[in-house]
């Protein structure tokens, strides 16, 4: 039998989620939330390890990077099976990120992340963070890649 969970069960889910796996980093975490196929969108450079395992690779990676990190879950909405999270995290940039080596400067940055809830845990979700903003505060290297269509006027 299918277990059905209402959006306030939803919202408290993804509070949960926020304060283990990012807050404490408690990475296994993503277990109890993620579909072992759940499916990850964002603008990230690479394919991630699609399940819960890629979710939780990912806040390790973030966490090595940022090991002090701190995450505040500002607003949830839900409505049927999905739930919006926006949140603000804070953190200073210790450890390598990606291609970016640590500068040890601090940074806050936001992002909001939409869930898509299937038989209690979350099947889908679409991430939107302020990566220019963060890699702004960092000192990161900004490229600006021409799409080879300039405009003419």
């Amino acid at each position: 039998m299918l277990h059905v969970m209402g959006v306030e069960e939803n919202k408290a889910l993804v509070r949960r989620f926020y304060e283990e796996d990012w807050d404490r980093c408690n990475v296994e975490f993503a277990h109890e939330v993620f579909h072992d196929d759940y499916v990850r969108h964002d603008l990230r450079p690479s394919e991630a390890i699609p399940g819960p395992a890629g979710q939780a690779k990912i806040a390790a990676d973030f966490r090595r990077a940022f090991p002090d990190a701190r995450w505040r879950v500002d607003l949830l909405l839900g409505e049927a099976d999905l739930v919006a999270a926006r949140w603000t995290a804070t953190g200073t940039h210790t450890g390598p990120w990606g291609s970016v080596e640590p500068t040890s400067k601090p940074a806050t940055f936001s992002g909001v992340n939409i869930f898509r809830f299937a038989d209690g845990k979350v099947a889908e979700l679409w991430n939107h963070r302020d990566d220019l903003g963060l890699m702004t505060q960092v000192g990161a290297p900004i490229f600006a890649v021409s799409t080879g269509q300039e405009s003419t006027h």
